[in-house]
């Protein structure tokens, strides 16, 4: 069972967590419950933010599986008649160096909470862990977002026609929830270049104040994405993670507007880019070019 306070709010903590610590412990992920912003049940936590869930939390999960698998040697250890720097740990398995003995976790979790064979002087029944983890440094992902999209100059539509998006996020746990994520951050990233936008009267009046006025992205404002990684670990926290949850949504915005501003020969447009500005700034580029021509 691990305890989080690290809440999930839809990135896929319940799966990636259970694959983070079935990894380290040689278990399956099907064993694994996640349990998370339980206050009954927890003494801390930071929840989620900044990318933070998996660099950060999922840290501290790494640091408690590894006090599991130094109390789990020592119990090994004794149930073997060996000494615990002979004992080595890896695929859910703890063997006695130099011989053919070895216990598996399971084997090993039973003995620590039923302790008929257990060195009870020396260490106390069970095989709970806590770790807290305080990064030592930020880490930020790194990438690539490039936009191609078609403008309409009778109504000033864009249509964004193709998407790619290519970041480097570290070790990466679970690739379709990171590719999800990117999606759904590009995704919102063009909502707030294209289309979202809150609106004002001189009263200070929110004129758009539910979804029939916000005009939030829909399918048919999408592109099919490109998605690409490449992997470069972070090198100051123990699994190599970097955070992916803001990338789409930091990327996608400034690559729309470039490919905007490219296309009509622009030197800078304010989201959101919709149709009536762009037709607007079509236009003012035409005046424009049409008084260079007259020498104006």
């Amino acid at each position: 069972t691990v305890l989080t306070g690290s809440h999930s709010h839809g990135q896929g903590h319940e799966t990636t967590f259970a694959q983070l610590v079935a990894g380290k412990l040689g278990i399956p992920v099907d064993a694994v419950e996640v349990i998370h912003g339980d206050t009954g049940k927890l003494d801390f936590g930071m929840g989620t933010y900044g990318s933070r869930s998996l660099a950060v939390g999922g840290s501290a999960l790494s640091r408690a599986a590894d006090k599991v698998i130094t109390k789990g040697k020592r119990i090994a250890a004794h149930l073997m008649d060996g000494k615990v720097e002979d004992v080595d740990f890896d695929d859910g398995s703890f063997r006695l160096r130099n011989s053919n003995q070895a216990k598996t976790f399971q084997e090993v979790a039973f003995a620590a909470y039923v302790p008929h064979n257990y060195p009870l002087d020396e260490l106390e029944p069970g095989l709970a862990e806590k770790a807290f983890y305080d990064p030592a440094n930020f880490t930020y992902p790194a990438g690539t977002h490039i936009c191609e999209v078609e403008i309409d100059p009778d109504t000033g539509v864009t249509r964004i026609v193709k998407f790619t998006a290519v970041d480097d996020f570290g070790n990466v746990i679970n690739p379709m929830i990171v590719e999800g994520q990117v999606h759904g951050g590009v995704a919102q990233g063009i909502g707030q270049a294209l289309l979202e936008n809150c609106v004002y009267d001189e009263f200070g009046q929110l004129q758009t104040g539910s979804y029939m006025d916000y005009c939030m992205p829909r399918a048919d404002d999408l592109p099919n994405f490109d998605v690409g990684m490449t992997i470069t670990p972070c090198t100051h926290n123990p699994i190599g993670a970097k955070g992916c949850g803001e990338a789409g949504a930091i990327g996608s915005p400034p690559a729309v507007i470039n490919a905007i501003t490219h296309a009509l020969g622009i030197a800078d447009l304010s989201m959101p880019a919709t149709p009536e500005k762009v037709w607007q700034a079509i236009r003012g580029a035409r005046g424009q070019a049409n008084r260079e021509a007259r020498g104006i």
